[in-house]
């Protein structure tokens, strides 16, 4: 299971969210943040209001993409409310979590392109995500490639999807299933939201 190390301030010190460290204690603090909300109760987006950062950084800390600072990861805590020693002690060996409201989806991304994954991908073999796509979102100009592949089912609206040198607008009812590997895009490039249901594995996002 991917991890990150909580680091200790010092003078001069960055205090922000820094990325891609890990703990030789293997301390899975994503883990861990997830339960202490969610046995509180709260969304990602109350965690955030009530904490002053954004639920954007929320939703990296429990994915285990960013490392917060003793100071980021206190300051977090507050909104809980929880202490450092407390966190800790978590028991985060229990069977993860099974179904999920719609304000327990993690955000990744919002604004024009707006996607939520159910549940945390750390150390999984599938991502499930609901995506939003509004009129003039578009996934960039540089074709995305990764390991893995990928399928979806077009919920509502329409969505232009470009694999390798394929490209088709999709609608309601239709479905795309493509090696990951090859280069491709998504853009809306209609008047009216599009939404999707897609899976990926392995989660790559």
């Amino acid at each position: 299971m991917t991890s990150v190390r909580v680091h200790a301030d010092t003078p001069g010190e960055d205090t922000d969210f820094a990325a891609g460290q890990t703990t030789p204690l293997g301390i899975d603090v994503g883990a861990r943040l997830r339960m202490a909300r969610e046995a509180r109760g709260l969304s990602q987006r109350e965690l955030a209001r009530r904490t002053g950062v954004t639920n954007g950084t929320i939703s990296l800390i429990e994915q285990n993409k960013n490392s917060p600072s003793v100071a980021s990861l206190k300051k977090v805590l507050d909104g809980i409310p929880m202490s450092l020693a407390e966190f800790f002690a978590l028991d985060t060996s229990s069977t993860g979590q099974v179904f999920f409201r719609q304000d327990e989806l993690v955000e990744i991304s919002d604004g024009l392109l707006e996607f939520k994954q159910i549940g945390n991908t750390a150390g999984a073999r599938l991502q499930m995500m609901l995506e939003r796509y509004r009129p003039g979102a578009d996934t960039g100009r540089s074709m995305y490639r990764h390991e893995g592949e990928e399928a979806g089912f077009i919920v509502s609206g329409k969505v232009e999807i470009t694999v390798g040198a394929e490209r088709r607008v999709l609608g309601p009812g239709e479905a795309y299933y493509f090696d990951s590997r090859t280069p491709h895009r998504f853009r809306n490039t209609g008047k009216e939201d599009c939404v999707l249901i897609s899976a990926c594995t392995p989660p790559s996002f």
